[in-house]
């Protein structure tokens, strides 16, 4: 039956009451036939679940920010468009009725795409558009997703009024009513698959979300929603699910299986969590993993109370590959039970767009590509991130210079008018790249990828030392009279390149042949050695404001100022300004690698 949305959300609202489906239709005899076992006729059925994650608003297989088909050195593809077209096939092979299509979240965030129709024109807009990745996953057939950090990038109100153009349930059993403590989003989905000759099979997927939320778009949602860890949460859900008689029990989770946080301990859940949910949580069959960006084909976990199985599986973001479940059950002793489950991926690559979803979002498309290749202004020289991860590159200035220039501005007459401002930034792209000539919205979006906005925070000379020094753990300890390899050089203990930051104003040197949190040499402002007792404003994004990266200090500091602007448009809006994008203006060599004092390069 349809599922009412409005009736629904009135009703969620009050009871935090899940979302049940029953499929209508039989499935085909040959799935349910019956096969010999010894002594007796047992009833089969066969399901096959599909599942995606981290979409980032990747409807076709094109990069906004080099206005080209996408390509990687890996030959991946990726879209929507081509995971509809294996949807469709594996929906041909397994019979659509004994399928159900999931996806574990971060879905309206991370393309220019995403962005225009946030943004541009918004979908919270009086008679707005309908959001481009609700078209896409609604003709798709999709039956439910979990909530993704990146849901809340833009705010509550651009998210319920995505959840209300979706025809499937957004599901967060840990996303809860910061006054009630209730589900604010429904936890669970239910869907009744028939089979000729028995009952029907029930089947219960429950939506998690990540709980680092609290911290990322902390301005979002403080007060207004909390997040407690998945565990905690499965464990109270997954008995209600078996308890209303569900037969398989599936986990969407925005969560990595890798039991790992990188907000440190600023929260008492863990971020990574997917596979101690498996271990932890009994009564669950199989988990769809999210938020990590890796591929997992399939990864068995043990349940430590009931020694059973839980197979996990990871599809690579922006919709590279699909995951797919494959589950056997038997009907003996009244009830269904699962008698196998096994995991595997499926590649957009090896297939084509489905013409369908490509018709549908072309006006959309079209209109992405003109705004992202709007002119802005010249550039005197080519800027690159190909080495900023090593060496002080102009173009991340550019970065740090912009937010230097807006917390200024915005600080002006207040009483820290007269502190000194610093800024940091991270070489987010290695590929990125402002060619000398005109320059577009799309290469200023190429070089900041994310959506974070700015932040204001008061830190000392000590603290921002401390935090240099953090930062610097993301280099390889590389002895004096070592060969020095680049690619081999920096993402010590797997940090990613966002979370290293350059840090302006300052003049330091980074002695890599020294153990971490001993390699800040020559540290001076103005020309001196750095006073630990000056105070400073930091302008920093939110992300790293609210503990994204574990930095020390910078979450606790002070907040002086905010804003809900996006950097990336803060920086079309400085080059706007400009006119001119001269080097001159920002560029300054203000740190470089050594080894015991020697520069490296």
């Amino acid at each position: 039956m349809p599922l009412n949305r409005r009736k629904f959300l009135k009703k969620s609202a009050v009871t935090g009451a899940g979302v049940a489906l029953a499929g209508a239709a039989a499935a085909p005899a040959a799935q349910a036939a019956e096969k010999k076992k010894p002594g007796k006729h047992a009833k089969r059925y066969s399901l096959t679940v599909m599942g995606t994650t981290d979409l980032h608003g990747h409807v076709f297989n094109w990069d906004y920010f080099k206005d080209a088909e996408y390509a990687d050195a890996a030959g991946n593809a990726m879209g929507l468009a081509r995971v509809s077209t294996l949807v469709n096939q594996i929906r041909q092979e397994k019979g659509r009725r004994n399928t159900l299509l999931l996806d574990a979240g971060d879905t309206i965030q991370g393309t220019p795409l995403t962005y225009y129709f946030a943004k541009v024109d918004p979908i919270t807009a009086k008679g707005g558009p309908v959001h481009p990745m609700a078209q896409a996953m609604n003709a798709i057939g999709y039956d439910a997703a979990a909530l993704g950090n990146h849901e809340f990038n833009y705010g509550i109100e651009t998210l319920r009024k995505f959840e209300d153009q979706c025809r499937f349930p957004l599901l967060g059993a840990n996303a809860l009513d910061a006054k009630t403590l209730k589900p604010a989003f429904p936890p669970y989905f239910i869907k009744k698959f028939q089979v000729p000759g028995a009952p029907p099979v029930k089947v219960a997927v429950l939506g998690l979300t990540n709980p680092g939320i609290a911290i990322w778009d902390k301005a979002y949602v403080q007060g207004k929603l909390t997040f407690p860890g998945l565990e905690e949460q499965a464990a109270k859900w997954v008995p209600k699910l078996r308890s209303m008689g569900a037969d398989v029990v599936v986990v969407s989770a925005h969560s990595g299986s890798s039991g790992t946080s990188s907000y440190g301990d600023q929260l008492p859940y863990v971020e990574n969590s997917a596979a101690l949910v498996a271990q932890q949580v009994p009564g669950i069959d199989a988990i769809l993993v999210g938020h990590a960006h890796v591929e997992i084909p399939e990864l068995k976990v043990t349940n430590k109370a009931t020694g059973k199985t839980v197979v996990l599986s990871e599809p690579l973001c922006y919709a590279e590959r699909l995951s797919v479940f494959d589950f056997n059950l038997v009907f003996e002793k009244g009830r269904w039970s699962v008698e196998s489950v096994a995991a595997s991926l499926r590649d957009a690559k090896t297939v084509a767009d489905d013409p369908k979803i490509t018709r549908l979002l072309k006006d959309e498309h079209a209109l992405v590509v003109e705004y992202v290749n709007q002119v802005v202004g010249t550039a005197t020289a080519t800027l690159t991130t190909v080495d900023a991860r090593y060496k002080d590159a102009p173009i991340i200035d550019l970065i740090t210079k912009v937010q230097e220039d807006v917390v200024k501005a915005a600080l002006a007459g207040t009483a820290y008018a007269s502190l000194p401002v610093i800024a940091q930034a991270s070489p987010f792209s290695r590929t990125s790249q402002i060619p000398a000539g005109n320059v577009t919205i799309r290469d200023l979006s190429g070089l900041y990828v994310y959506d974070n906005t700015l932040v204001a925070k008061l830190l000392t000379g000590a603290q921002v030392r401390a935090y240099l020094e953090y930062s610097a753990e993301y280099f390889v300890q590389t002895a004096a009279d070592a060969a020095v390899d680049t690619e081999k050089l920096t993402n010590a203990g797997g940090r990613p390149d966002y979370n290293y930051d350059y840090v302006s104003g300052f003049s330091y040197d980074i002695d890599i042949a020294q153990a971490a949190g001993s390699r800040i040499k020559n540290l001076t402002y103005n020309g001196a050695a750095l006073d630990d007792a000056q105070q400073f404003v930091l302008a920093v994004n939110n992300y790293r404001a609210n503990g994204g990266g574990a930095f020390p200090h910078v979450a606790s500091a002070t907040e002086v100022w905010s804003e809900s602007t996006e950097i990336r448009t803060r920086i079309a809006e400085w080059v706007t300004a400009k006119g001119v994008l001269d080097p001159a203006d920002f560029a300054s060599v203000d740190w470089k690698l050594t080894r015991n004092g020697t520069p490296v390069f």
